[in-house]
């Protein structure tokens, strides 16, 4: 398994519902019910009660972050985050997936949490390119970290080794290699 690490950013190939981190990101939708994919993984994983507590949040509109207990995961918090639905770049995708890192960012440090997990938000089936959503991510992540030191690390979870060498090969790009 390939892994890379520069400063406090790693790319993983891994099931993110096996990291244990202060919390890893639900790449949710909007009802934060659990769905498909990683959706679907994390609800499993974390059991029962993660459903019961998503639905006093009320649901959470793209581009938002809501934080839970993770219960039967190692993480100790989920943060949900409700990604675009790709059309064609032009009607603010882009904007939206930033807000995603961005706001989860935000509500893992105001909980003071030290390590957080990502998964490709909104490059499964909301149809985002992985090249682009993987750029904004690392981009935006990067601009996060060099305004705090409150992370530990920040770890991408691929679920393919074919979106994790789409990972390595930006992050080398944007932060040249070790």
């Amino acid at each position: 398994m390939n892994s890379y690490y520069k400063g406090r950013i790693s790319i993983v190939h891994d099931d993110i519902t096996k990291l244990d981190l202060d919390a890893i990101v639900n790449a949710a939708n909007r009802s934060l019910l659990g769905g498909g994919g990683v959706d679907g993984a994390i609800h499993r994983a974390a059991g029962p009660q993660l459903v019961e507590e998503c639905r006093k949040l009320q649901g959470c509109n793209t581009g938002q972050a809501k934080i839970t207990a993770g219960y039967q995961l190692k993480a100790r918090h989920v943060i949900h985050t409700v990604g675009p639905v790709y059309r064609d770049g032009t009607n603010g995708e882009p904007e939206l997936l930033r807000s995603c890192y961005k706001n989860s960012l935000e509500l893992a440090q105001r909980y003071g949490l030290r390590s957080i997990g990502f998964p490709a938000i909104s490059a499964g089936v909301y149809g985002y390119p992985m090249a682009e959503a993987a750029a904004i991510a690392l981009k935006t992540t990067q601009a996060y970290l060099e305004s705090t030191t409150d992370f530990e690390t920040v770890v991408f979870c691929c679920f393919s080794a074919s979106a994790q060498d789409v990972y390595l090969g930006l992050a080398n790009q944007l932060f040249g290699d070790e």
